[in-house]
């Protein structure tokens, strides 16, 4: 005997489940991993495996202590292992990428019930706590394109638990670069006012965290889930966008005082966290002006803490803050009932 099954709207389905979308998030990200590998050698790939490996643990350690089934194949938990992986310096000791991506899963995701239920980014969740537990490490860089990144690791990398990291200016004289200052773009602006080239950028000449340096390749990468809308465009076009006018606005001013837009653009983690973090589809909007609104807050708040704050990088920041209104953007931006006159859906 046959049967009529009713739904609710919408009616509409895509045919992109959760693992496609995820699984094609990590392909994109895939050219961003190589080039970080390439740059930084045997230290970076063992870094991305290490944290996506802990993302999985977690994952796991969390489905069995819950009683559920697996959910390592929707790809979730490697998406954030990548990402948090690409968001930390490239001589990040391995144990303490592991206690990263632990706390990721742990404390970004499980906590709130898992997928689709947190209300912050995973990822950027893991380097906030990476990065208020391990302040050193975190803020110790490495020169790109050693000598010697294939043959061996950087020596802070195989660092024991609980012991210091070896002192590597004798390490980065070796690979013949006496004169490395050992500050990304952004700390050489905002401490020495030296501003990197376009030129360094592109050719990812420039100290960074692992996939941050080379902004072009992320865009592109970015580009391509956007065109097969496994993003909303909105949200990086309205980090960028802001980004562009309020920058534009203040080297206008004081164009000694403060860098291009395309400096604010290319430098730090901005194209990373607008392109893959700040799009995360559990915490961003679902209404249209909500997400451009969204969108803006990320790009101003950036902008105000790489100006303002104590701090030199501020798009993690940015988007955390940016995560914790998305609700509030959604409630007050709900769009009007057909018909009806100052009501809302």
């Amino acid at each position: 005997m046959s049967h009529t099954e009713l739904r609710a709207a919408p009616h509409q389905h895509s045919g992109n489940d959760v693992p496609v979308i995820m699984r094609n998030v990590v392909y994109a990200l895939l050219p961003i991993c190589v080039f970080s590998v390439w740059q930084y050698g045997l230290s970076a790939a063992a870094l991305i495996l290490v944290v996506t490996l802990a993302c999985l643990l977690a994952e796991r350690i969390n489905n069995f202590v819950s009683g559920t089934a697996s959910t390592l194949s929707d790809w979730s938990a490697v998406i954030t292992g990548i990402l948090l992986a690409l968001t930390l310096p490239p001589s990040f000791p391995l144990w303490m990428g592991a206690v990263a991506g632990l706390s990721a899963i742990w404390l970004g995701k499980s906590l709130f019930g898992g997928l689709g239920q947190n209300p912050f980014n995973p990822a950027l969740i893991g380097r906030a706590f990476v990065q208020a537990a391990f302040p050193t490490a975190i803020s110790t860089w490495v020169p790109a394109f050693s000598l010697n990144r294939f043959a061996g690791f950087i020596p802070t990398t195989l660092t024991a638990p609980f012991m210091l990291p070896p002192d590597i200016k004798h390490w980065i004289k070796l690979q013949g670069l006496d004169a490395f200052t050992g500050a990304t773009p952004l700390a050489r602006w905002k401490f020495e006012n030296v501003a990197a080239s376009a030129m360094e950028f592109l050719t990812g000449q420039v100290t960074a965290c692992a996939g941050e340096t080379s902004a072009i390749l992320i865009l592109l990468c970015g580009l391509y889930l956007a065109v097969r809308k496994f993003l909303d465009w909105r949200i990086p076009v309205a980090v960028m966008g802001s980004v562009t006018l309020l920058s534009w606005l203040f080297h206008l001013a004081q164009p000694a005082r403060y860098p291009s837009p395309s400096f604010m653009l290319l430098s730090g983690g901005l194209m990373l966290g607008a392109w893959f973090m700040a799009t995360d589809m559990a915490s961003s909007p679902i209404t249209p002006r909500g997400i451009w609104l969204y969108g803006a807050l990320i790009g101003i708040l950036t902008v105000m803490i790489r100006y303002f704050g104590g701090l030199t990088e501020g798009v993690m920041y940015a988007i955390l803050i940016a995560n914790a209104t998305a609700p509030l953007l959604d409630q007050f931006n709900q769009p009007r009932v057909l018909g009806a006159k100052g009501s809302k859906s």
